[in-house]
């Protein structure tokens, strides 16, 4: 026995026919439609899946996550060549300003590659091991007791840019430090994050923060003391500091953190350039 439908109030019928009204809402039997059509002979149906129900809704819903899936997998891999060369490209800007360098564009690669005179990989005893700095992230390869080296030729002068790795407020900080020939004296500094507060940790990455490190040193008496982040208007004793953030005192503490762990575990290498 068939089913049929009102378009207008809903009302169904059962039977081979409709009637002429509705009995509900008075529609005439043109406003009826066929949901559901009898069994043939061979037990099949003389339409298709029944639209409304719920077989139907779960099987069209899995079909189109399916499609979408598959299209932004595709998407995805069609552009990852297009990524990789935009983070590489970022990863070079990063360098670049930690030797004061504020380049953009399609300038980034060829500035980097005429400044950027050779990249190594050290261990703790600041030999040189194998490996690509370059390639290398930094948060991964300081767990293996490997860390990135960049040499960098500025007005004559060489220059040792390191990498850093950090935890902030809200996820990851990163950044480089560069060093004059001396091994002791910062020549320049960057900040990164992926997610600090806008107007608070974020400011990290300012180039008036980033203006403070130059000029600092690392090594007091030989000894290796890092450079302290201090909350604005205190001191730290006993070796250089610089302010940090207004507002954003855990992203603060989270760089001077970061600092001191991470450039510790350059201090062979620094040694060796002294």
């Amino acid at each position: 026995m068939s089913k049929y439908r009102c378009k207008l109030c809903g009302y169904i019928v059962e039977g081979d026919v409709v009637p002429d009204v509705c009995p509900v809402c008075g529609a005439p039997a043109s406003e009826f439609e066929l949901i559901d059509a009898p069994a043939t002979a061979d037990g099949g149906s003389k339409k298709g899946m029944n639209r409304d129900s719920n077989v139907y809704t779960v099987v069209y819903a899995s079909v189109m996550v399916m499609l979408v899936a598959v299209l932004l997998a595709f998407t995805s891999q069609s552009l990852r060549s297009y990524q990789k060369a935009n983070e590489d490209n970022d990863k070079r800007q990063q360098i670049l300003r930690s030797i004061n360098q504020t380049v953009n564009g399609t300038e980034t690669e060829t500035i980097y590659k005429k400044l950027i005179t050779d990249a190594f990989l050290v261990n703790d005893n600041g030999e040189r091991i194998d490996g690509d700095a370059f390639a290398a992230d930094a948060s991964k390869m300081f767990d293996n007791k490997a860390y990135p080296v960049f040499v960098a030729k500025v007005d004559g002068q060489t220059k040792y840019v390191m990498a850093l790795s950090g935890a902030g407020l809200w996820g990851p900080i990163w950044g480089y430090v560069s060093v004059n020939e001396d091994g002791n004296t910062i020549f320049g500094a960057d900040f990164s994050h992926q997610g600090e507060t806008p107007g608070l940790g974020a400011e990290i990455a300012t180039t008036h923060f980033r203006a403070e490190f130059a000029g600092k040193q690392l090594f007091k008496n030989a000894e290796f003391k890092s450079i302290a982040v201090v909350k604005p208007g205190k001191e730290a004793h006993g070796q250089d500091y610089v302010d940090g953030i207004s507002g954003g005192t855990i992203t603060s503490k989270g760089v001077d953190r970061m600092i001191a762990a991470s450039l510790q575990q350059y201090v062979g290498f620094l040694k060796k350039g002294k």
